[in-house]
């Protein structure tokens, strides 16, 4: 056979396929074409994100049943920040005090909780561990303390599963990646560049060691991360006060949490979402 006639067969043969996909795609349920484009994130959190408003957590304290009534009490929380990052890694007691989050709340939804968890590059083994241990809790959001690479980054991804939103346009998992060292600084396109990663943190109070207390370094390589942010379109967040919390929202940051409640009601205030 020559080789004009074997050019003239994969056409004919291609010229099919396409042929029979465009009929497949004609024929298609109008309702299963628009699911597959509408697709909502399964969560308030990743709402909230996808919609690109300003998110708002405040830390669990006391990380007890009682702290769980007293997180029930503020409607104007968004999130609970728990965290696990040292000390015994205790998941009954993160659970009782979601459950009495839950009692507390009434008719109330109860807030979501994001978990943080040891250091990854500590024991990667034992991060996959801490992370199926987290979700299968409930919570809501995974934090992955000092990232330091691609490789950190890819973990805090594929350890979530086909739940995590953005990569799942309707996943009601979040992961946040902290990069609060000066490697991972060095690396923050690299990182908050990889595919899946739903929010990225500089973290002040570890840069401030990180880079022995010089604040201007601090500030800086705050602004590289959130520039990073930016560039892919990646909600980035911080800690702030009632001090700060506007300027911070000025900047373009998306997710903030606070230490102080008050800060809430300046922070939904400064974003448009106060009622």
């Amino acid at each position: 056979m020559s080789r004009r006639s074997q050019l003239f067969i994969i056409a004919v043969a291609l010229t099919a396929v396409f042929s029979c996909q465009s009929q497949q795609m004609e024929s298609s349920d109008p309702s299963e074409v628009e699911a597959m484009v509408d697709q909502e994130p399964g969560s308030k959190l990743a709402r909230l994100l996808a919609e690109g408003q300003a998110v708002f957590g405040m830390f669990a304290r006391p990380q007890n049943a009682e702290g769980g009534r007293v997180a029930a009490a503020n409607d104007e929380t968004d999130f609970i920040f728990y965290s696990l990052e040292s000390g015994p890694w205790d998941i009954p007691t993160m659970a009782s005090f979601m459950t009495a989050m839950a009692e507390a709340s009434d008719e109330k939804e109860p807030h979501p909780v994001t978990l943080r968890i040891p250091p990854i590059r500590e024991d990667r083994e034992a991060a996959l561990t801490h992370i199926s241990e987290g979700i299968a809790a409930g919570v809501e959001g995974v934090v992955f303390p000092h990232v330091e690479s691609v490789q950190d980054a890819e973990l805090a991804v594929s350890s979530m599963g086909s739940r995590l939103w953005p990569s799942n346009p309707s996943g009601d998992l979040i992961n946040i990646l902290l990069i609060e060292d000066q490697v991972g600084i060095a690396a923050a396109r690299e990182i908050i560049g990889t595919p899946g990663v739903s929010v990225a943190i500089p973290g002040p109070g570890d840069l401030r060691r990180a880079y022995e207390g010089d604040m201007q370094a601090v500030e800086a390589a705050i602004q590289t991360v959130l520039a990073a942010c930016k560039e892919f379109d990646v909600a980035c967040g911080i800690t702030a006060d009632v001090d700060d919390i506007a300027e911070r929202l000025a900047q373009g940051f998306k997710l903030i949490i606070v230490n102080q409640p008050e800060a809430l009601s300046v922070g939904l205030e400064e974003s448009g979402r106060g009622g």
